[in-house]
């Protein structure tokens, strides 16, 4: 096995190689208006410090979010474009679970990104491995009502006044070993389709409306 994973749903362009025993080499820079511009790099650079080409690769996980339009379609389109040409399988895998499986918790708490707009993507977990229904999105005030004292994790916690939150950079080794994890045992993987959540924030413009009766 010779796993591709990254993500692009956070601020952060976070890219890993996984050999089925463990991350061989990964690179994570934290840039929100790079990541066209910061992906192939940074897949480059993992596979040339293993001595490996696209060609040695056996499937490539992608991040699906929820997160921002603009950033989560530079991943699943690069994932998407790379298993067309190299005819491998892509998986999906939700972005918040990266999130908790990197935190090895073993007691319920939640996960928070940043959504923009005054809003957050979160998830609540029984513990690492385990989520507890689906992602949402929805205002913190109204997330942190919902979460009460639990702990709450990831790159949007400390954005955001929680009781107990704890601020984390998405890691795409973290995606790797959880891809890893369910690809030997059965877990859940999903289509490399974006996990939106709510409309882009462009849209095309509307018809024009009357000024004359």
């Amino acid at each position: 096995m010779l796993l591709l994973a990254f993500d692009t749903s956070t601020p952060a362009i976070t890219v890993a190689l996984h050999d089925g025993s463990g991350v061989l080499a990964s690179s994570t820079v934290v840039d929100a208006r790079r990541h066209g511009e910061l992906l192939a790099p940074g897949i480059e650079a993992v596979l040339a410090e293993v001595g490996r080409s696209p060609a040695d690769l056996t499937s490539i996980v992608v991040g699906v979010g929820p997160g921002p339009f603009t950033g989560l379609r530079v991943g699943v389109v690069t994932a998407r474009t790379l298993g067309a040409v190299l005819g491998i399988e892509v998986y999906g895998i939700c972005s918040l679970d990266a999130v908790a499986w990197a935190s090895g918790l073993d007691a319920a708490f939640a996960v928070v990104t940043d959504a923009r707009r005054r809003e957050v993507y979160w998830a609540t977990y029984s513990d690492f491995r385990v989520r507890d229904g689906v992602a949402a999105v929805g205002r913190p005030q109204a997330v942190a009502g919902v979460l009460g004292d639990r702990p709450v994790i990831g790159p949007g916690a400390g954005v955001y006044p929680f009781v107990d939150a704890r601020t984390t950079v998405l890691s795409a080794a973290a995606l790797a070993e959880l891809a890893a994890y369910r690809l030997t045992t059965g877990g859940e993987l999903l289509s490399p389709s974006p996990l939106y959540l709510r409309r882009p924030d462009a849209t095309p413009p509307g018809e024009r409306k009357r000024v004359l009766a």
